[in-house]
């Protein structure tokens, strides 16, 4: 493929769905533009950060006083949600709890930011409850992977704001992790994403290597997350317009049939096609396991995204481990998939 930019229109639409909850939405007439993107402003030392629990629970009231030093080793103060630690079975709280803990910490202007504390499973739950109004009319730094991909997602589509695929509250704030965190939300970076490149004491650099799947480099607006919650959401009106996304994809403990099976999904609904480029991160302990004939990670690439001819690679620091991208959904992006590299064409946060 030629090393050409392909510069992909500017035009966002947003998903509307069938249905009751799709009829009460806003549907975008075909060639409408919609809002403009709204950026969060940009965190500072002294802010006030406040904690949702909007999937799992927590079942351990130290997890929490973990995350509330965390964040005065970074200068900002934490301010928990009414119902952070109850639980509801293995999600925290009811579905209503948890909306109203996000709700209620977005009208607050007091609170500069909203980070969840863990992930889970439940977010997409609790999609209807959200007043993406109020969300939209107090914009601030929204964060999260995992499950959290749901909000983060529903968020970007519904309010137009840009929103951030990063650590949790409980996640390992390691130099990495904290280096990508600071320079895109608290110092308004145009960053390049880009693995580490260091062979420590190998030869040659054996972790954290990047895997051409279509050689090029592209330019498109950055949406992603987790692979099964986006696939979850097919059909749902609260995911944007996939018309020239570079899409980033992450997963934890999923059999290679199953990433098999939810990218055919991604494909079938129409998502794949529209895409401008494509990248996989980690796929954490997502081995094919035991059996005849598993096909590979490799393989499945090989399948559903090389016929697509868009610049795709795999290998990124996004996903379930320790040192991670803060990734913005919602931003322009340049991609470089024989380098492997994500490029901010613009500030995430204002």
């Amino acid at each position: 493929m030629s090393a050409q930019w392909k510069i992909p229109r500017r035009e966002f639409l947003f998903t509307t769905g069938a249905g009751i909850v799709g009829a009460a939405l806003p549907r975008a007439r075909a060639g409408e533009r919609t809002a403009t993107t709204v950026k969060p402003r940009r965190l500072a030392a002294g802010d006030t950060v406040g904690l949702i629990n909007p999937a799992g629970a927590t079942f351990v009231r130290s997890d929490l006083a973990l995350v509330t030093d965390t964040l005065a080793a970074l200068g900002l103060s934490a301010r928990p949600g009414n119902h952070v630690l109850d639980r509801y079975g293995y999600l925290a709280g009811t579905d209503a709890a948890r909306a109203a803990d996000v709700n209620a910490l977005f009208a607050d202007d007091s609170v500069n930011a909203v980070l969840a504390v863990r992930g889970g499973w439940g977010c997409n739950r609790i999609l209807p409850l959200l007043d993406y109004d109020a969300i939209r009319a107090h914009p601030k730094l929204l964060m999260g992977y995992s499950d959290i991909t749901s909000l983060l997602v529903a968020v970007y589509a519904r309010c137009r704001m840009v929103t951030f695929h990063g650590p949790v509250g409980t996640s390992t704030w390691n130099r990495f992790s904290l280096e990508y965190f600071r320079r895109v939300v608290m110092e308004g970076e145009e960053v390049m994403f880009q693995n580490p490149a260091s062979p420590g004491d190998n030869l040659v650099q054996t972790h954290d290597r990047i895997d051409v799947i279509t050689p090029g480099k592209t330019r498109g607006i950055l949406v992603g997350g987790n692979l099964s919650v986006l696939a979850a959401m097919i059909g749902s009106p609260y995911l944007p317009s996939w018309k020239d996304v570079v899409l980033f994809l992450e997963d934890d403990n999923e059999p290679v049939y199953r990433i098999d099976r939810m990218l055919t999904q991604l494909r079938l609904a129409g998502v794949l096609e529209q895409l401008s480029g494509f990248v996989f991160g980690k796929c954490t302990n997502c081995g094919p396991g035991e059996g005849y004939g598993s096909l590979t990670l490799e393989e499945v690439f090989a399948d559903h995204i090389a016929p697509l001819h868009i610049p795709a690679f795999s290998g990124a620091m996004i996903g379930h481990i320790e040192n991670k991208f803060t990734m913005p959904i919602g931003i322009e992006a340049d991609m470089d998939a024989d380098r492997g590299t994500l490029t901010m064409r613009e500030r995430a946060v204002a």
